[in-house]
Parts: C-alpha cells; sequence; structure tokens
C-alpha cells in the first residue's frame, strides 16, 4: 500500500497502573511501521495512581499523536468505550498496555483487515516472562496442558478462529454491532467476538501479526489472575450465554471431580469413586510431569524446580475462581429480575 493511501486509524489501549510496563509499551508503538500522520494513540486511563499518567504525559508533549482519556470506571469495557467514541480513525486496533508489539502489528493488523473477509483481524499471543518465576510461569502457559487448545497462544497457523486476543475492527463493526459490554470486567473480548460470530461475522488469525504478553511474576499474583479468570467465565456464560468455550471450564470440572469423588466414596463406601479419584490425580500428575520436563527441557532445567509446581496451583485457582462464580449466579439472578446492574 502507497503511503498516501492508508487510512486513518486509531489505536486504543485500556490501562491502569501500568507504570512497570507503559514505557516499552509506548515505544513498541512509535517504533511501528505504520506512519504516525495516519494514526491517533488514545490512552484510556483507569484513574491510574502511580506514575503511568505522569510516563504518557511527558511523552505527550513530543508525540501530538498521543491523547490521554479518563474511565472513571476503571474497567476495561468502559475504557474501550470510551476510546472508541472519541477515536476518529477509520479502524480501531485495540492494544493492551501489558505488552509489546513488533513493528509491522498495526500494518499487518490493518492489511488484513483490508484483504481478508473478516471482521476482526488479530495475531499470535507470545507470552514471556520477567524474573526466574516469571519466565517459568510464561513456559508453562505456552503448553496445551497449561491454557487448553487457545489458537493464538498455541498454533502458528492463519485461519478463521473464534476469538483472537485484542484486535483490529473497521470503526463502522460498533455501530452495526454495539460496543463492549460493560458488565463484564473481564472477558469482554471473547463477548465482543461473539457477537461478531452471532451476527454472520468472522475472526481472523493471521500468523505473522506478533505481540508480546507479559504475564505475572509470582505464584500468588498467578493464582489470583485465575481465580478472577475462572469466576468471571462463569459470569461471562450467564449474563452472554454462548460466548465461553468448554475450554474455559475445565479447571471447574476437575476442581469439582476432586471435591465431589472423594465425598460420595465416603458417603457411599463405594470403592470405585475413590479409584476414579485417584486414576484422575495419577493422570493429572503425570501430564503435570510431562509438560514440566518439556518446558524445562527447552526452557532450562533451572525451572524444574517450579514448574511442577505452577500447573496445579493455577488450574485450582481458576477452578475455585469458577466455584466462586457458580455461589454468585443466585445473586445475579435476583439483581437481573430487579432490573440491577450485576
Amino acid at each position: 500500500m502507497q503511503q498516501e493511501l492508508l487510512p486513518f486509524i486509531s489505536l486504543v489501549i485500556p490501562l491502569r497502573n501500568e507504570e512497570a510496563y507503559i514505557a516499552d509499551c509506548l515505544r513498541s508503538i512509535l517504533q511501528q511501521d505504520y506512519p504516525l500522520e495516519c494514526m491517533e494513540i488514545l490512552f484510556v486511563d483507569g484513574c491510574s495512581t502511580d506514575r503511568t499518567v505522569d510516563i504518557l504525559k511527558e511523552a505527550a508533549q513530543t508525540t501530538p499523536q498521543i491523547r490521554i482519556l479518563n474511565n472513571a470506571r476503571r474497567t476495561v469495557p468502559y475504557a474501550m468505550n470510551i476510546g472508541i467514541r472519541a477515536a476518529v480513525g477509520e479502524y480501531i486496533v485495540r492494544l493492551d498496555a501489558h505488552s509489546e508489539y513488533a513493528p509491522d502489528y498495526v500494518s499487518l493488523s490493518i492489511h488484513t483487515l483490508r484483504t481478508v473477509p473478516c471482521d476482526n483481524a488479530g495475531g499470535m499471543w507470545i507470552t514471556k516472562g520477567k524474573g526466574y518465576i516469571g519466565q517459568a510461569i510464561a513456559g508453562a502457559l505456552a503448553t496445551v496442558f497449561g491454557v487448553g487448545n487457545a489458537r493464538f497462544r498455541l498454533t502458528p497457523h492463519s485461519g478463521y478462529v473464534d476469538t483472537v486476543p485484542f484486535g483490529a475492527f473497521r470503526r463502522d463493526l460498533f455501530d452495526r454491532i454495539g460496543l463492549y459490554d460493560e458488565r463484564l470486567t473481564r472477558n469482554q473480548d471473547n463477548e465482543l467476538n461473539y457477537r461478531i460470530r452471532k451476527n454472520g461475522g468472522k475472526i481472523y488469525m493471521n500468523e505473522n501479526i506478533r505481540c508480546t504478553y507479559y504475564c505475572r511474576k509470582s505464584l500468588p499474583a498467578l493464582m489470583r489472575n485465575g481465580y478472577q479468570n475462572g469466576h468471571w467465565n462463569v459470569v461471562t456464560m450467564y449474563l452472554c450465554p454462548g460466548s465461553m468455550g468448554l475450554r474455559h471450564f475445565a479447571p471447574l470440572a476437575f476442581v469439582l471431580a476432586t471435591i465431589g469423588l472423594p465425598l460420595l466414596w465416603l458417603a457411599t463406601g463405594v470403592s470405585f469413586f475413590g479409584s476414579l479419584a485417584g486414576l484422575m490425580w495419577g493422570a493429572y500428575f503425570a501430564l503435570d510431569a510431562f509438560y514440566s520436563y518439556t518446558v524445562a527441557e527447552k526452557q532450562g532445567w533451572k525451572y524444574l524446580a517450579v514448574l511442577p509446581l505452577i500447573y496445579p496451583a493455577f488450574h485450582f485457582a481458576y477452578g475455585v475462581g469458577s466455584l466462586s462464580g457458580l455461589c454468585r449466579l443466585p445473586r445475579l439472578a435476583r439483581a437481573s429480575k430487579k432490573g440491577a446492574s450485576p
């Protein structure tokens, strides 16, 4: 594409308290091969209490394309809707402040939207970590045992998919199907992509579109993240039926089986339930050992000391989060009947 033919685009980046990551994220944005004069960069801040906004204001002094918008409601869907309403670009590229982007990320996203029949174009999510624990977590999250069959994490093959991380859209898509669902603290991308598919649209993953996402740096932080994801998977399933896949509830099934099978054994005295629990745990720890070995062989044997702990910690936190989401459903149902916000 010739530069004079390039459309004007809007980058929308929700963020809150990203002081540790925003400078590198911004640097990767400013190093894009898409010309700066053909874009605006909208940072939508959710009331940060660290130096995030100060860093952005300093950068805006020399880069007039940067605009800082305020998100008093703090969560991502509110931020995205604020950014989309303020955007003047023909295309919207949704970015994340916890990530860095290959120099051709934006240009490939726009090119894919203009040349492939699709309503959302995205790419591969490369997970990296900082520090010893963070690097081990990144390795674990790059396996099918860690994250299921999420193609954008695992499968470098272009094609139509159910969802992609972040994404790029034509501006008029939101006029046709609506904005982000502001009820969802998590999973707003999954719900939007479900709505695209439900309305006859397509999501396309281009394997050459690459971004680097930095995972949590400690086991407690990973467990908190897993818990919140699990919780919101159930809430999203209730509020937006059909938007979540079965893989999102595998940890819940595992936790329910872990609790339920021994209880059935104790309550009924039928040893089959105890044997089934033993087989399940034996298979789980066999997979844990196999994938821990595989990741350590690739990344370094020093990680073998912590990798076997990462998988069960993440999966159980995730499953318990989903269990808490199930416990929340009666309250959500009562709120829905009263017409109140969940």
